[in-house]
């Protein structure tokens, strides 16, 4: 069974040279880059322990204890959720506009309200930490926000990138090609 969200399309590998914009479809969602080893690793710890707390369920359900079995059912179906949550957690870009997806919540923005998507040289978080170092960050700034707002969309010391110095550079410059493109039409 395909999982469209784990893995960036494989069309950007193959056709990075050719375009652009390598897509047919550019009105379906995509995240222009594979989820990093951190996230990955994150998400097939939650899926072990969700494996282990169903194999408690099934234990309690054959001691009798049902009520006990659905509580753990429940548990193992949250955290399934919270790991498949993790792995579609990124930047994705269509021809509506680009969206950032977080943990709890996801922010669209259409693309006529784009003023700038550029790298810029600032401190981030290493993995989503409060802990701050240097790195790079690709930053969009909109139309209808203050001067001086502006949101990150990646960063190379984030779980996608840690460590993969090459496949940051490649997204970022996929996504502000995917910003001039639209830009211009919106």
């Amino acid at each position: 069974m395909p999982l469209p969200f784990l893995t960036a399309d494989r069309a950007f590998d193959e056709a990075a040279h050719d375009a652009a914009l390598p897509f047919d479809d550019r009105d379906r969602w995509r995240r222009p880059y594979r989820p990093g080893p951190w996230r990955v690793g994150a998400a097939a710890v939650l899926l072990l322990l969700a494996s282990f707390v169903l194999v408690a369920a099934v234990i309690i359900a054959a001691a009798g204890a049902l009520s006990g079995a659905a509580i753990c059912v429940g548990v193992a179906v949250l955290i399934i959720a919270a790991a498949l949550r993790l792995l579609r957690m990124g930047t994705w870009v269509s021809a509506q506009g680009l969206r950032r997806v977080g943990f709890l919540s996801t922010q669209t923005v259409p693309w006529a309200q784009v003023a700038s998507v550029r790298t810029a040289q600032q401190p981030v978080r290493w993995l989503g930490l409060p802990r701050t170092v240097q790195g790079q960050a690709l930053v969009l700034v909109r139309h209808d926000r203050a001067a001086g707002e502006r949101r990150l969309l990646l960063t190379d010391r984030n779980a996608d990138f840690l460590a993969r110095r090459a496949a940051f550079d490649r997204a970022a410059d996929t996504v502000e090609v995917w910003a001039d493109e639209y830009r211009r039409t919106a």
